[in-house]
């Protein structure tokens, strides 16, 4: 995963901690960091940062040019050693701030350059004018460090704020860790993945009885389509005093098209407005716009947090085929949405490139998702296409089922009778089947389009995007899935 990435923009200064803790065992980075490096030709430094390990227990030698922080930081001591003066550069509104990674989970990841300018004012609009963030506010965002909500994180101290960083499990020592230091550091913006939000439900945690959260206004939702059994989770379990704001983008603008807005009200399921500045319609597959129903997610107008290219892009075709094929001149950000005409919220229907159609009717994964995760029987849910020789499409729902709970025909013929009930008759799946796992990027995704390349006998080659990469085999040679 990470040479995917770095071996396309051949870094020449690379930092890395010796060691990681994650739920609670150390991982040692350095056999990883050493293949690393020798897929790096142009590297000139390697700096090693004694994290968790010490350096007396951390071996660099087999890795050239390999540095300590600390040594590699008393080299730039001059004169009577001091360090010298920092020079703040005047640049270009356009000057490059961060290179961000498509996830790569169907193919080498895009390497989008995104400008320090543009960055910025996105960024503050976002915080400032969405967020009601001030410099007396304290946000925490659970996120790894190779996802964009971490730079988006970063940019909270340009509004003065104080940042919060955890590091591990947010599920270790306890499922609680995340809200014990919401009391002590008097968090009040806290900001996190759907499914966190889903595997609390799930344990049964109720926060709201068990901590002050007196000074939490906020709570953050992204990653994926937060459910609407999750608002009503937040609300009844957790504090029923915030503001629940779903948000919604992604790495090609690093921030959002839409996302939390405090003087609308909450609608459960939904994501509350269009942000300020950002021309999105759900257009049909002719280029019309829709209300009330399915649609692209399109872009209208301009935006300066878009990419200013990609690297190794000259021409910048590449660029071009990945957002304005579609429709010409028009953003097309590969997801799939509705907009509600009445409350002008917005609900994310999952990947575009993992649109369902059989029988004619096109509608978005989330669509199923949002029922089937309602039954407490099922701990999670995948719904993907399924197309024969003469081009046919079935969609076929994998169910992975609760703790204690089993997949059943009772269970089968109840959900087909909530999705019709809820949706109609065209949307119940062609067949359902229990899975134990379901994969997920490193960020927290549900993946469609892998498990679709799977089911239809092609390979996934790009298996280190992936949290959980061995659930990938689960999917090869279904017997049910002959001969269709």
């Amino acid at each position: 995963g990470v040479l995917d990435r770095f071996s396309q923009i051949q870094p020449k200064l690379i930092f890395s901690v010796a060691a990681v803790v994650y739920n609670g065992k150390t991982h040692d980075h350095m056999e990883k960091l050493t293949n690393v490096v020798k897929g790096l030709p142009d590297l000139k430094k390697v700096v090693v940062i004694p994290y968790v390990r010490s350096k007396q227990d951390t071996d660099l030698s087999k890795i050239p040019n390999s540095v300590f922080i600390d040594d590699f930081l008393a080299s730039g001591r001059g004169e009577a050693d001091q360090f010298p003066q920092l020079e703040f550069e005047q640049l270009p509104f356009n000057h490059p701030l961060f290179i961000m990674y498509s996830s790569g989970t169907t193919g080498a990841p895009k390497c989008m350059v995104h400008s320090a300018g543009g960055t910025l004012i996105q960024h503050l609009k976002e915080h400032i004018l969405h967020g009601n963030m001030t410099a007396s506010d304290v946000i925490i965002y659970y996120t790894t460090t190779g996802w964009m909500m971490w730079n988006w994180l970063v940019s909270a101290l340009a509004v003065g704020a104080s940042v919060v960083l955890y590091d591990g499990s947010p599920l270790m020592p306890t499922p609680n860790v995340l809200w014990d230091l919401t009391d002590k550091l008097g968090i009040t913006i806290f900001g996190t993945g759907a499914k966190w939000l889903s595997v609390l439900q799930e344990k049964n945690l109720k926060p709201a009885e068990t901590h002050n959260l007196q000074s939490l206004h906020t709570i953050l939702s992204t990653g994926s389509p937060l459910k609407p059994q999750s608002y009503d989770f937040v609300y009844r379990c957790i504090k029923n005093n915030v503001l629940l704001g779903s948000i919604s983008g992604g790495t090609d603008i690093v921030s959002c098209f839409m996302g939390q807005n405090p003087t609308v009200p909450v609608y459960r399921g939904e994501i509350q407005t269009r942000n300020l500045g950002m021309a999105i319609e759900a257009w049909s597959p002719d280029g019309k716009p829709v209300w009330g129903e399915s649609g692209e997610l399109v872009c209208l107008k301009p935006i300066p947090c878009q990419p200013t290219h990609f690297w190794n892009d000259e021409n910048g075709s590449k660029y071009h085929k990945a957002y304005f094929s579609s429709y010409p001149g028009v953003w097309a950000h590969g997801d799939y949405c509705k907009i509600n005409p009445k409350t002008g919220g917005i609900v994310m229907l999952g990947r575009s490139d993992g649109t369902l159609n059989p029988n004619g009717v096109r509608f978005g994964s989330s669509e199923i998702y949002n029922i089937v995760e309602a039954f407490e029987e099922v701990s999670d849910s995948l719904c993907v296409p399924q197309y024969n020789s003469d081009g046919e499409e079935r969609v076929i729902l994998f169910l992975k089922m609760a703790p204690g709970k089993s997949f059943s025909p009772e269970l089968v013929t109840n959900i087909k009778g909530a999705i019709r009930k809820a949706l109609s008759a065209r949307h119940i799946p062609g067949l359902l089947l229990e899975t134990k796992d379901i994969p997920y990027t490193i960020s927290g995704k549900k993946v469609e389009v892998a498990v679709k390349q799977i089911i239809a006998g092609r390979e996934v080659a790009q298996r280190g995007a992936f949290s959980n990469p061995d659930s990938l085999d689960l999917y090869k040679n279904i017997p049910e899935l002959k001969n269709f």
